[in-house]
């Protein structure tokens, strides 16, 4: 029987104590778990030095997993603990991409009795993590917007922020290098820059469709969109998953991605961090592990 260790941050807004138990004996029924509540992120790494020998299981979002992704990298402990994923947050973009449940028992399930499966990681300049997407320009103003929106709203909160943003957003003048290839040279302004492990964001917006968490590399989007018309034709298209066959749209893939020009803000797994005027992500393949659906 394996041996886990439900985390749970008490300080999460959404939060249903019904769905809470019953994921939680769920875990139980099939693994000898512990629960534990977190009130602050900054408590993982200790929480988990506590419990050594046990899979920590993540009940939340991206935001979640991220901050226990780098706590795991924090400790040296990513490729020697394997990952539970139960998407209880209001986007849940990397369980879509990875083929778990969205409804949290059966996710728990998952969990509790999946196969281990190992996923790349976007590391940055200092050492953070990326485990799904991080994105610059008009989706990190949607996100700021949204932000305000999600206690009333929940996943649909994105997709009103990508109206406001879009109808506001004029672009930044962004240089961006993949693996030394430059695909936008700064003087041209960007709508938006999206680097891929998993697909979407925000709820199931596919920024890159074709990434795949395991391939060895990051799917890298920019958007030159930023006229009124084009920045409204892209938005739709983007909902859809069809951005990327514009013409103002570049689509490549590398293993190491730089950004660069004015101090901007990104959003990291949903997490809103910078201002930056340099950064860059670079893959680590197959750098820590997940429990998926067996099959």
């Amino acid at each position: 029987m394996r041996r886990l260790l439900a985390i749970v941050n008490s300080s999460a807004g959404g939060t249903d104590e019904d769905v809470l138990s019953e994921v939680l004996s769920e875990l139980t029924r099939h693994a000898d778990t512990v629960e534990a509540r977190i009130k602050d992120p900054s408590e993982l790494p200790g929480l988990l030095g506590e419990h050594p020998g046990r899979d920590p299981v993540v009940l939340g979002g991206d935001g979640s997993l991220h901050c226990l992704v780098a706590a795991l990298a924090e400790r040296g402990e990513l490729d020697s603990r394997t990952v539970g994923l139960v998407p209880m947050g209001t986007g849940n973009d990397l369980a879509r991409a990875l083929g778990v449940p969205l409804d949290p028992v059966r996710a728990a399930r998952v969990a509790a009795t999946g196969e281990p499966h190992a996923l790349d990681l976007l590391r940055d300049d200092d050492g953070g993590v990326v485990v799904n997407a991080v994105h610059a320009g008009v989706g990190v103003e949607a996100a700021r917007t949204a932000q305000p929106l999600k206690p009333y709203l929940r996943r649909f909160a994105y997709a009103a922020g990508s109206v406001i943003a879009g109808v506001r957003t004029r672009g930044v003048p962004l240089r961006v290098e993949v693996d030394g290839r430059v695909v936008a040279d700064g003087r041209r302004r960007v709508l938006m820059v999206g680097i891929g492990n998993g697909r979407t964001i925000g709820g199931g917006t596919p920024i890159t469709p074709d990434a795949g968490p395991a391939d060895r590399v990051a799917d890298v989007m920019v958007s030159f969109a930023t006229g009124p018309l084009r920045r409204l034709c892209y938005g739709l298209l983007l909902k859809l998953g069809r951005h990327t066959s514009r013409a103002d749209v570049v689509t490549v893939r590398g293993s190491r991605v730089r950004l660069s020009g004015p101090p901007v803000h990104v959003n990291a797994d949903g997490e809103l961090i910078g201002p930056y005027t340099a950064r860059t992500w670079t893959v680590a393949p197959h750098a820590w592990r997940v429990t998926l659906p067996r099959g």
